[in-house]
């Protein structure tokens, strides 16, 4: 913590110290009176904000260290002045860097008193944020006299990408090109239900178990129990020179947003999944499975930021670690042959590739991705093209933490479905 006080004008000190000169140069009570009042009202306002500098306080503190987009962002505020003299004013500066929000204002604090309240805000877009450090900008009654309190504290803030249901896009299982294509009605397990699990967005709608969702009331999905699955790889395409759109809507975040659903989709179908992107910094996580591992992986995706690699190069480099009987998963929004040779060379080592092409048309590219997409159909590769419709989707901004989900029951009571996460205050720092 570090304090500084400023003062706001000099004129109050002037006319003091003038009429003590003037005392000096000819005694008056007038002078004397002078002095008594612009003195005494000048050591009020050193006291004063003296106090104020000593006694101010602030602790901030959030629920969550990670959220997802669409998520609510609650922060508490705890003010207190310990000190004998009133704040009237107090302004808090946020120095957060979550983009749209802020939790500046002012409020006013007596002597001895406590102030608590809470902001919130919507996580709107994904990245690595800091909440906080917070700056106290208070004041004596006369405005002579300033003083900041910068309190440094602060929180690391992970917005994860969302997670959106992708029915129609189907993972060529593991296995040489001739025995691993997708056939009709064959799903990638047995018929053998291991145990059952509430259903989520992504999920195949032949899996839902009938008896279990009549008797909850809600759907169920089968775990199936088949044969050991196989390691997925996700290559995403992050060569800054291959993408299209503006802002927040362009192939990037699509991109991203396609790598973490089919992510999650293939850790919770028991497959250990691995990540390959060539950003700014090349993510290279190995095929893992369980929760720490999905956190890894969405944290990545979270700061993921364009680079300067050939998407080429990268397959080229992930050769010599993907086995035989590997899925990977090439996410692209480039309508450039340049790295079908790489994907090539991974066929011939029995890797069975899934394409899921961003039509670079969708937005506002002149050329589409249906030269490619005829390219990969004669060479056989199953290929998906994705457009920029899946960003206005309601689910890519689906957060729920932070939020309360209620139910109204026959009588007319409110019951909570859904408590937003984790109540627990967490202090900044």
């Amino acid at each position: 913590m570090t304090t500084r006080v400023k003062l706001n004008s000099v004129l109050l000190p002037i006319l003091t110290l003038g009429m003590v000169v003037m005392q000096l140069l000819d005694p008056s009570k007038i002078w004397q009176g002078l002095i008594v009042a612009f003195g005494g009202v000048w050591l009020i306002a050193v006291v004063w904000i003296w106090s104020l500098r000593k006694n101010l306080r602030l602790m901030r503190e959030v629920r969550f260290s990670w959220a997802q987009v669409g998520d609510t962002l609650e922060e508490q505020f705890t003010l207190t002045n310990n000190g004998f003299a009133a704040a009237t004013w107090v302004e808090l500066i946020d120095h957060s860097t979550l983009p749209g929000y802020s939790a500046a204002r002012a409020v006013g604090i007596g002597p001895y008193e406590t102030n608590t309240w809470r902001t919130s805000g919507v996580c709107k877009r994904r990245g690595v944020y800091e909440l906080g450090g917070t700056t106290l900008r208070s004041g004596d009654p006369f405005g002579i006299y300033s003083v900041e309190v910068f309190l440094p504290e602060s929180s690391t803030l992970v917005i994860m990408p969302p997670v959106i249901p992708l029915p129609l896009v189907e993972i060529m299982p593991g296995g040489w090109m001739g025995d691993g294509r997708p056939r009709p009605n064959i799903i990638d397990q047995t018929v053998n239900a291991a145990s059952v699990r509430e259903f989520a967005h992504g999920d195949n709608p032949k899996l839902i178990h009938w008896p279990t969702t009549a008797r909850r009331g809600k759907f169920y999905s089968r775990i199936l129990d088949g044969a050991p699955a196989s390691d997925w790889w996700i290559a995403l395409d992050v060569d800054a020179n291959v993408q299209a759109g503006e802002g927040w809507e362009n192939t990037i975040e699509l991109g991203v947003i396609l790598a973490a659903s089919l992510a999650d989709r293939g850790l919770r179908a028991r497959h250990s999944v691995g990540l390959l992107a060539s950003g700014a910094k090349t993510v290279w996580l190995k095929p893992q499975s369980g929760e720490q591992h999905r956190f890894e992986i969405m944290r990545e995706l979270a700061m993921l930021e364009p680079g300067e690699m050939p998407f080429s190069e990268l397959l080229t480099r992930a050769n010599p670690t993907m086995g035989h009987r590997t899925s990977l998963i090439v996410i692209t929004p480039s309508i450039k042959t340049d790295w079908l040779p790489s994907l090539t060379q991974l066929l011939w080592k029995g890797i069975s590739p899934t394409v899921l092409l961003m039509d670079p048309a969708s937005f506002d590219a002149p050329q589409s991705a249906d030269s490619l997409a005829s390219v990969l159909a004669e060479k056989g590769i199953p290929r998906f093209t994705l457009n920029r419709s899946l960003l206005q989707q309601p689910e890519a901004n689906p957060g729920w933490r932070g939020q309360w989900e209620w139910r109204i029951t026959s009588t007319g009571k409110a019951v909570s479905t859904r408590s937003p996460g984790d109540l627990t205050w967490k202090r900044l720092g």
